[in-house]
């Protein structure tokens, strides 16, 4: 007996099931379905992503549905507009043996009328993101007044985005008298702030420990230099032939940067962020699912409702603003029971978070030291040796092989295994001879004591910059690129002042020879990155204050605004290190970038110029809180340091 026939689903539904291949219920199916038929009640179901909470709620839903009333009877709201279709895909397969369901899916950038028109035909259930369901109910387009259920689903990704007024709206205009049904991964407040408020008395269920990571994802993390990030992860990824992987990094300039840099040394990779257009995002989606892009480089709120199956790797390339974001993240991989593995490429300042990360996964990381150059060769000529072995020959080959044979004649077969490599390997293995190991941080550097932060006592040193606003920066974002470039703490840099062609910034002395080593060497937009040690310690000559009213810099001590020959104003895009050789090309055995057609953003594509709400002059000049960015992701900068 089929283990669905046990929950009380019926007969059509069960066909469908049993056309789907579904062969027994995940532990949210078991949980919630039973409780779901028996009566109409509220529910909250904690349960992490790839879980099977669709088939979750939307199976009672169907047999709840009257086939035969036609006016709207259920809303599912969902985050993203590809959940929302995936959503509604889904409630269509399993219905597709009740006659008379209509499900119309509801989202931002098709055809507002198009949609009312189909909802107006008949629809007994919609789907629909929360901005678009609003703007037709504010239109008078849609009545949700008499509904019987409505489903958050994925509820705090909703309100990471800023959903939240949205949501309390739409669920006040619903009836009081509806069932609602919330699906969530976390139980951050703000969910438990609506359940509460609209909820009566909402039965709970938990599938593992509450706000808990997979049980199918072990997690590990590098301890890198932040200049060496980039090349930590491409060892990950040539140590790892077979990865099919989403790479998270926290701003769409960084994402964007990232996977320029991937494609360039040859690397089947593409970006997914908000400044991509929905055609773009639809060609990049088809090309990863169709795994010719091996490497999805993306931003959260990108990703948010992908739902592709056999992810091997997460990769984050930076940790989220939010903890709680990691478990989304990470639950991306180690789907339908397969096992995946949620990597952390961190800095020494970032440790700490592995800890807090831990506790609210309740999962242990491993620490793991970066493949060396031996190591990957290694990895990658045995996984040839097997790709050798298993390919299939095709019977056309015979009339080539005398021709072949007589070419191959004088080798042994000792010599041709090694000529075989060689023509693979070649290029590959001069280029991690002679390029150093990234393995260099102690085990014991792990769990850094809370409280260490950078003081002014040991004197400090104020730096020149030739950046500045025109290259897309303002306070905040060019502290954290200091900060990561420079592997230094959240507070090793301070008086962070930006002006239109150039900034300033201080740090302790101790930090003076790194400082100017490292930031001598890179490059922006390809225009060298030149720093100077400022004769004005404290900065002052523009006569602006900090908070504290003392002087937080300004004119620029004995410089003037002056730039680089090679300078202009900037997208804004990557920033690389001029250092050593790029990647070997990655021909042969190595996957070969695809053709970059339209949907992958190919012209080098950079970020756009940031509206001028960026354009705060001086760390201390404000204490407000930080912005979301357009495509909704936090790019969240501490506030400045208060002494």
């Amino acid at each position: 007996m089929n283990k669905f026939e046990q929950l009380g689903l019926s007969e059509s539904l069960l066909k469908a099931i049993l056309d789907l291949g579904f062969e027994s219920p995940t532990e949210v199916q078991e949980k919630a379905i039973p409780l779901l038929l028996e009566k109409d009640t509220d529910m909250v179901a904690l349960a992490q992503t790839g879980t099977g909470k669709t088939a979750a709620f939307g199976f009672p839903l169907i047999q709840k549905i009257d086939a035969s009333n036609r006016n709207t009877q259920a809303l599912i709201l969902s985050p993203t507009r590809e959940l929302c279709l995936q959503i509604t895909n889904g409630i269509k397969d399993y219905s597709k043996y009740e006659k008379g369901i209509n499900v119309v899916a509801v989202y931002g950038g098709a055809s507002i009328s198009e949609q009312a028109r189909d909802i107006k035909r008949g629809a007994q259930i919609i789907v629909a993101t929360p901005g678009r369901m609003q703007d037709m109910i504010n239109r008078g387009l849609v009545d949700i007044s008499k509904i019987n259920y409505c489903i958050l689903d994925e509820a705090d990704e909703m309100l990471n985005m800023g959903f939240y007024e949205d949501i309390v709206n739409i669920l006040s205009t619903s009836p009081d008298s509806k069932s609602t049904w919330l699906f969530s991964a976390t139980m951050p407040q703000e969910v438990a702030r609506i359940a509460k408020q609209f909820m009566h008395d909402p039965i709970e269920i938990t599938v593992g420990t509450k706000n808990s990571g997979s049980s199918t994802v072990s997690h590990e993390f590098y301890l890198v230099n932040a200049r060496d990030r980039y090349e930590a992860l491409k060892r990950l990824a040539d140590s790892n032939p077979n990865i099919f992987a989403v790479i998270f990094c926290r701003t769409k300039r960084d994402t964007q940067a990232v996977a320029e840099k991937l494609v360039e040394d040859g690397y089947s990779a593409a970006a997914l962020h908000g400044d991509l257009s929905q055609a773009q995002r639809d060609g990049v989606m088809k090309s990863f699912r169709g795994k010719q892009i091996q490497m999805l480089v993306a931003t959260d709120v990108a990703a948010r409702g992908i739902d592709v199956d056999n992810i091997t790797h997460v990769v984050n390339y930076q940790l989220p603003d939010e903890i709680e974001t990691y478990n989304h993240r990470s639950g991306r991989t180690g789907r339908a029971g397969k096992l995946g593995t949620s990597i952390v490429i961190v800095t020494k300042s970032e440790l700490r978070k592995i800890s807090s990360i831990e506790r609210i996964i309740q999962q242990k990381f491993t620490e793991k030291q970066v493949p060396s150059g031996e190591e990957i060769c290694e990895t990658q000529m045995l996984h040839l040796a097997n790709k050798i072995k298993d390919v299939e020959v095709d019977a056309g080959i015979e009339g080539y092989l005398p021709a072949i044979n007589a070419v191959l004649a004088d080798l042994t077969k000792e010599e041709l295994i090694q000529k075989m490599v060689s023509v693979e390997f070649n290029r590959f293995i001069t280029y991690y001879k002679k390029n150093r190991d990234l393995s260099s941080q102690s085990a014991g550097e792990r769990r850094p004591d809370s409280g260490s932060s950078s003081s002014s006592n040991n004197g400090a040193t104020r730096y020149f910059l030739n950046i500045g606003s025109r290259d897309n920066f303002d306070w905040m974002t060019l502290k954290d690129f200091l900060k990561e470039t420079l592997d230094l703490g959240r507070d090793d840099v301070y008086k962070v002042d930006v002006k239109e062609g150039f900034s300033f910034f201080n740090t302790d002395n101790e930090h003076s020879d790194k400082v100017m080593e490292i930031l001598n060497n890179v490059e922006l937009e390809g225009r060298r990155i030149n720093v100077e040690i400022s004769k004005n310690e404290g900065g002052g000559g523009s006569g602006r204050r900090d908070h504290n009213g003392r002087s937080s810099g300004g004119g620029g001590g004995s410089f003037g605004p002056r730039r680089d020959s090679g300078s202009r104003s900037g997208g804004g895009g990557g920033f690389r290190s001029d250092r050593g050789s790029s990647s070997p090309s990655r021909d042969g055995g190595f996957s070969r970038a695809p053709r970059r057609e339209s949907g992958f953003s190919s012209d080098r594509d950079r970020a756009p110029r940031r509206s001028e709400s960026f354009g705060r002059a001086s760390e201390g000049s404000s204490d407000r809180a930080p912005r979301r960015s357009d495509d909704g992701s936090s790019d969240r900068a501490r506030r400045p340091r208060k002494s």
